[in-house]
This record gives C-alpha cells, sequence and structure tokens, in this order.
C-alpha cells in the first residue's frame, strides 16, 4: 500500500487541485492512504475533512518580507513546522509528498528531504510562489499548469480539475442548464463572473451595458457575487444570479466568457472549449495577467485592462465580438487547443515518476 502526503492549502487556488489529485489517486487505488497536510486557518480545514480526507495540521508560519519581529521568530517558527511535518511522515510510513504551493507546502518540502522522501511540486500559477520557488530546487519532479512559468525542470501538465468540469459534456447539457437559469438554449449566451465574492469592475460595466447586450440578439448570464448590490431588472434574456452552485451548467451554456483571469478560471476556460475576455485583476503581483497569456497567445482569449472596463468598453470591445461569429469560432477553436482535462492524471503520473512506477 503506498501512503500520499498532499501539501498545500490556504486559498481555492491550492486546496481544488489538491483534492482533484487526491480523487483521482483514490479512483486509481482504493487501498492507498491518502493523507493531506494543511494548517488549522485555511481553507482546506474545512474542505478537506469534508471530501473525507484526514487533514494533518502543520503551523502556519508566513515567510517575512521585511525586516521585524516576525523575521526574527521565522527561523525558530519554521524549524518547528519542518519538525511537525517530519513526525508526520515517519508516524504514517508517507512514500511520497507532493505540494501544491501554500503555508503548508515549504516545510512539507524540508521535511521530505530530511526524510529521504521523494516529492513532487505543482504549480497553478504562471507566476510561482516562493514556496514553490525553493520545491523545485530539490523536486524529484515538478509540474506547472502554464507554459513558461519560471520553476526550475518546470513540465506542463495543466492543472488538475473538477470533476464535473472534466466530465461536462456542454452541448449535452446545454438544455437542462438553459432550464437552470431560465434562459433559451437556442440563442446564444454571454457569461460574466468575477468569482464567489463577484468583481464590482465587472457588475458595474454589465449594469451599464446589459441591455446593449441583449439589443445585440445574446442572452446575459451575470454571475455578480454574494456581496454585490445590483438590482436584478428582472428582463427575459438576462439571468442575474448572486452565487452559482453548479458552474459547470454555467459553462454548459457559455458561448463567451468575460471574467477574471485566476488560474483555475483560465483552465476551467480553456478545458472546455470557450472563448473568453479576461479581465485581469490588478491589485497583486500581475500573476492574473500571466496566467492567461498562454491563452491569449493561442488566439483563444484576449486581455481587457481592468482600470478601463466600463459600459463603453462592453459596447466598444464585447459587442463586436458578440457580433463577429467567424472569430467566436476561431477563439474556441483555439481554446480547444490550449486547454487540457487530464491535469489529474498527468499530475499523478509525475508521483509515480517520483516513486520509480512504470
Amino acid at each position: 500500500m503506498t501512503t500520499y502526503l498532499l501539501a498545500g492549502g490556504g486559498t481555492a487556488g491550492h486546496v481544488n487541485p489538491l483534492l482533484a489529485v487526491a480523487d483521482g489517486l483514490r479512483a486509481r487505488d482504493t487501498a492507498a492512504e491518502i493523507l493531506v497536510l494543511g494548517t488549522a486557518e485555511g481553507l482546506e480545514s474545512r474542505l478537506v475533512p469534508a471530501r473525507g480526507y484526514e487533514l494533518l495540521i502543520v503551523d502556519k508560519v508566513p515567510f517575512p518580507r521585511r525586516p521585524n519581529a516576525q523575521a526574527v521568530r521565522f527561523p525558530s517558527r519554521f524549524r518547528r513546522a519542518v519538525a511537525q511535518v517530519r513526525d508526520h511522515i515517519r508516524a504514517h510510513a508517507v512514500d511520497v509528498v507532493v505540494g501544491f504551493g501554500g503555508y503548508a507546502s515549504a516545510p512539507a518540502y524540508v521535511a521530505a528531504r530530511r526524510e529521504g522522501v521523494p516529492f513532487v511540486v505543482h504549480e497553478a500559477n504562471a507566476k510561482p510562489g516562493l514556496a514553490n520557488v525553493l520545491g523545485a530546487r530539490g523536486a524529484a519532479a515538478t509540474g506547472v499548469a502554464f507554459d513558461g512559468t519560471p520553476l526550475r525542470g518546470g513540465e506542463v501538465v495543466g492543472m488538475p480539475l473538477r470533476r464535473e468540469v472534466i466530465e461536462l459534456d456542454r452541448a449535452a447539457a446545454r438544455a437542462e442548464a438553459a432550464e437552470h437559469f431560465g434562459l433559451d438554449a437556442d440563442r446564444p449566451v454571454l457569461l460574466v463572473f468575477g468569482g464567489s465574492l463577484g468583481a464590482q469592475r465587472l457588475n458595474e460595466a454589465l449594469a451599464d451595458s446589459w441591455g446593449d447586450v441583449l439589443a445585440a440578439g445574446w442572452q446575459l448570464l451575470h454571475v455578480t457575487g454574494e456581496r454585490s448590490e445590483l438590482t436584478d431588472p428582472e428582463v427575459p434574456g438576462y439571468s442575474l444570479q448572486r452565487y452559482v452552485d453548479r458552474m459547470d451548467l454555467a459553462f454548459a451554456l457559455a458561448d463567451l466568457v468575460v471574467s477574471r483571469s485566476g488560474a483555475a478560471t483560465v483552465s476551467e476556460i480553456s478545458a472546455l472549449g470557450i472563448p473568453a475576455l479576461y479581465v485581469p485583476y490588478s491589485v497583486g503581483n500581475g500573476e492574473q495577467r500571466l496566467n492567461a497569456a498562454s491563452a491569449v497567445a493561442a488566439g483563444a482569449a484576449r486581455l481587457l485592462d481592468d482600470a478601463t472596463f466600463d459600459g463603453d468598453a462592453v459596447r466598444r470591445i464585447v459587442i463586436p465580438v458578440l457580433n463577429d461569429p467567424a472569430r467566436l469560432t476561431a477563439m474556441a477553436e483555439a481554446a480547444g487547443r490550449v486547454g487540457t482535462r487530464s491535469g489529474t492524471e498527468n499530475v499523478i503520473a509525475l508521483v509515480d515518476r517520483a516513486l520509480g512506477v512504470a
């Protein structure tokens, strides 16, 4: 029996691919022991047990970004975290560690190396986090979701995706999706969303331009986020949703997407062959713009500037795309070429290689 320790968490961007790989390993070998290493504070503390996996806890030790009291305490706190992971590895006779970034991954990589256990790194973002930059230096294998990600030894394996996305037959599910959202399956749909909390910039732009979308002969599925205070105009062809727990149905209905460009979002949209106009979130270290770069280079997507994205931008840029069926077809075909639904299997192949399995 093989014992796997999957390390990562903090955000959905780390937890979701981790869980996808865990599910893939469990489906392949029901006798395998699959453990997850995370912090008590991260999203993993809720999602991992809910999925049926044992969560092993490690202290949350952020890398210091400036010289201060936290930086002084960091070495001793990090040594303690590494010791915690070494204890977990010994207690459970772990055969291989797989890290997905986040606070749990850095001590996991160091502990694995000191225990003589092979470890694999997966980086979801085009701009890698510090934990994975350090881990890739000693990893048995390193997988990246996007071409051009600057990690030592990085191989493009794609993103481990949710099962409902991997198995989605968009054409077969379109009628069900249209009924679910109260739209017409025979008319094209523009899907706009900004994540679970929404995106104010996108919401304000569509609040000013939804009538133009409908006038172009399209329908609009607008996921505003739970905190949005936008008023639903309640007109035919416009489905305003605060939150959608069936994004697979939203994707089944989408003929074009306008959204942020988080790593999972870009990976899912590309894997499903949907053309997209991405409005990268301008706050942060620029990873959202980089995440979309390969899709843009392939002709599957276009980048729009967050600072200037408003109702006029929708009328000036988005509406002409809606009115150009040939362009939409070409973008969809390009998305099909750049995306992959086999990210989970590709990461598991790296793990097998690290274990010496043919």
